[in-house]
């Protein structure tokens, strides 16, 4: 393509200068390296901003007598809760949580638009509230912000929206990278947890924004992983190994325990008619954060083996277990009493995700298993080739990290690469991939749904996922939340049909022929059909005109919805959680079926 004359150019914005000079392949290249640029600067510093701040706090509050220091520990959780539960509420709806399931919706449902304030508001709630001391993780919302990056310079620089919205997995892959200083797990865990299948078109994209936010990262933070093992001696396959196994399956059911009691309180604090608001939930959970890191605090101190690391990230207390200088009852406290923080923390909409906690989790599970192992060894249960050193702490340290990221995040083969990238170790390959494998797979018989899927749909968020497909025969396997209508009008059950009939037309024009009818806490109760609304008196309460109603889950098939709905009679369905039954996520009509299914025979 020809070089514009000087006038012309004169006028052009880079974009526009860009257009002109490469290709759209070409281009979209050059964008990633920008885009990783941008985000590996964006990462180091809420790295350095999480951890600068929590710094200061700790050594600013260690320096007051006891009642003030634990005041201060105590404070600084809430009043992190407390800024983040008022900026959410007023102004950055989307920066509760890890980032990684609003990322998802962004992508699927929203065409990879992430605002860019969204993304400032990420950066900045998250850096104090975790910085504050509250314990979750930095890498959920590092792959916010930077997907936000992602979404709004490609905004600026690409005018198919598909260029747009491909920007997101790059953001995405290159915050990961940067966080983790972790370039191939950062690759897998796109493909894993966004994707959901392999591309060499994503590849190329990708690849070039995670050199370059990990180059940005290692420049900046050094060279060495995140996690320093201090395990010089390589580990040679032999018998002990097998302690993946034991360790494989209490990953698997303590991820389950941790799960449930996550999404349990998120769900009842969610739910309507509570004694406080919403926005001072944050605070309340930082408030308690707060206790339990002090409690913790002192009690490893009566053990003569203090730690602070409840409180924020924690790597401190991780590095001390590889080490295998903490004992089992300091870990053992360390491990419940962090478990609960997380929970409280996360559960009450604190603004932190939940990478960091998860393999602190794992590594005080793995040193516990560790320490049972050396000190059977130690009376006189000896097992050939069995070292009897820290060298097993350490490794199971590895395998419960491994086996515990594998069953709570779910995407096993970013649970073994991550491991290896973190710490600099590779020599436990074949017990870390039976150990991983056997916690994902009991996790996955436990709670089929994945956890950042489980909060969308507790958030009512179905993504509209679609599986490659060719003709007709592929389009009726496709699942119902593929062509279902997401913005459904609904009934509220203290409403009279008067009141009702005025209000929808007032919204809206479109022809709707029936209406979900909610109750006050917004579950499901019925169907109410428009003709029988418009013919009954204006003061008749609308939920005497409720009905009962299909319900189908979001993954049924489109065949299997169609003939539900023939066998039952009924020309509707309503799309409600698999978490919640009673929890409406949409509509679907035959004439949906039919209209997509004459639009994929064209």
């Amino acid at each position: 393509m020809p070089f514009p004359n000087p006038a012309i150019r004169s006028r052009m914005t880079i974009p526009d200068w860009m257009r002109a000079r490469f290709s759209d392949g070409q281009r979209f290249l050059l964008w990633c390296l920008f885009v990783g640029l941008l985000c590996g600067l964006a990462a180091v510093g809420f790295h350095w901003g999480i951890h600068s701040l929590f710094t200061t706090l700790w050594n600013f509050a260690s320096k007051l007598p006891t009642p003030w220091f634990a005041t201060v520990m105590i404070v600084a959780p809430s009043f992190g809760g407390l800024i983040v539960g008022i900026s959410v509420k007023k102004y950055a709806r989307e920066a509760a949580g890890s980032g990684i399931p609003q990322t998802k919706s962004a992508y699927y449902n929203h065409g990879g638009h992430i605002s860019a304030a969204s993304g400032i508001w990420r950066w900045l709630l998250g850096m104090i509230y975790i910085g504050l001391g509250n314990s979750l993780g930095r890498e959920g919302p590092t792959v916010h912000f930077s997907s936000a990056i992602a979404s709004r310079t490609a905004r600026w620089a690409f005018r198919d929206p598909e260029r747009q919205r491909a920007m997101i997995p790059v953001g995405m892959a290159a915050g990961i990278a940067a966080a983790f200083n972790a370039p191939l797990s950062a690759l897998t865990f796109v493909f894993e947890e966004l994707l959901d299948n392999f591309s060499m078109r994503a590849l190329g994209g990708m690849v070039v924004a995670v050199v370059v936010a990990a180059a940005v990262s290692r420049t900046i933070l050094g060279e060495d992983p995140i996690l320093q093992a201090h395990l010089a001696t390589h580990y040679a396959t032999s018998l002990w190994m097998l302690v993946c196994l034991p360790l494989g399956i209490l990953a698997g059911l303590l991820s389950q325990l941790f799960l449930t009691a996550l999404i349990g309180l998120r769900s009842r604090l969610k739910s309507p008619g509570g004694i406080l608001p919403a926005w001072s939930h944050p605070a309340i959970g930082g408030a308690l954060c707060g206790m339990l890191g002090m409690t913790a605090y002192w009690m490893t101190l009566e053990l003569g083996d203090p730690q602070h690391s409840i409180f924020s990230i924690g790597y401190e207390s991780v590095e001390s277990a590889f080490a295998g200088s903490m004992t089992f009852r300091v870990i053992l406290i360390l491990l419940v009493l962090k478990l609960i923080a997380v929970v409280i923390t996360y559960g009450t909409g604190g603004s932190g995700g939940l990478f960091s906690p998860t393999l602190y989790l794992g590594a005080m599970l793995g040193a516990i298993v560790g320490l049972a192992t050396v000190s059977a060894q130690h009376h006189h249960l000896t097992i050939p080739g069995f070292p009897t050193d820290e060298k097993v702490i350490g490794g199971c340290v590895l395998l419960g990290m491994g086996a515990m990221f594998a069953a709570t995040i779910r995407c096993p083969f970013t649970s073994l690469i991550i491991i290896f990238e973190m710490t600099g170790s590779y020599s436990l390959i074949l017990p870390l991939m039976a150990g991983n494998m056997l916690a994902w797979s009991i996790a996955r018989r436990l709670r089929p749904i994945s956890i950042y899927n489980a909060l969308l749909l507790q958030d009512g968020i179905s993504l509209r996922h679609l599986p490659a497909y060719r003709g007709p025969q592929d389009y009726h396997n496709l699942p119902v939340k593929a062509i279902m209508t997401y913005d459904v009008e609904s009934a509220r059950a203290g409403e009279t049909c008067g009141d009702f009939l005025n209000r929808v037309k007032a919204a809206s024009e479109r022809p709707y022929r029936c209406f979900p009818v909610c109750d006050d806490n917004n579950e499901l109760i019925g169907l109410a059909m428009r003709n029988r609304i418009e013919m009954a008196p204006p003061e008749t309460p609308i939920s005497e005109l409720a009905d009962e109603f299909l319900a189908l889950g979001p993954d049924t098939s489109i065949r299997d919805a169609a003939q539900k709905m023939l066998a039952s009679d009924r020309r509707q369905g309503l799309i409600v959680s698999e978490l919640a039954p009673r929890k409406l996520l949409g509509y679907l009509t035959l004439n949906d079926i039919a209209r997509q299914q004459n639009a994929s025979q064209v």
